[in-house]
């Protein structure tokens, strides 16, 4: 597969909650993970973070779901961008506080670099996280 077919279906395995059963096929060994939003600063690899996203999309955010707004893929730095809205409803256990039933809808932004085997290498996520908790009443 070329790279940026990889990053697009690393983004939507991990957008899909598969965890790392459905990602590891699209990430490098040792790929690292990033971001500097509330929540996801003491993640540094991209397998804790796919296993995040499943936890949180499969627990207190139970029934989520995203829309990928737009996505591209830059040839001589080989890196993809994503752009997405995520929707999800506190319903479920495991969040930091009972559930709110209050809702969210926040955008990100995703930057894979992939490397020379078209892998995902590095992950980063740009986030307002803090929004988020804030809509879904846990700030």
């Amino acid at each position: 597969m070329t790279a940026f077919k990889n990053a697009t279906a690393f983004f939507l395995a991990c957008e899909s909650l598969k965890g790392l059963d459905g990602c590891q096929a699209f990430l490098a060994d040792g790929a690292t993970f990033n971001a500097q939003s509330e929540g996801l600063t003491d993640i540094s690899t991209a397998s804790d973070y796919v296993n995040w996203m499943q936890g949180v999309g499969t627990g207190p955010l139970n029934g989520c779901h995203y829309e990928l707004n737009a996505a591209s893929y830059d040839e001589k730095s080989r890196t993809a961008i994503f752009f997405g809205t995520f929707f999800g409803t506190h319903t479920g256990a495991g969040g930091p506080v009972e559930p709110t039933q209050k809702s969210t809808e926040t955008h990100y932004v995703y930057v894979l670099e992939m490397d020379k085997n078209n892998k995902v290498s590095k992950v980063t996520k740009i986030w307002n996280s803090n929004w988020a908790f804030a809509e879904l009443g846990w700030a």
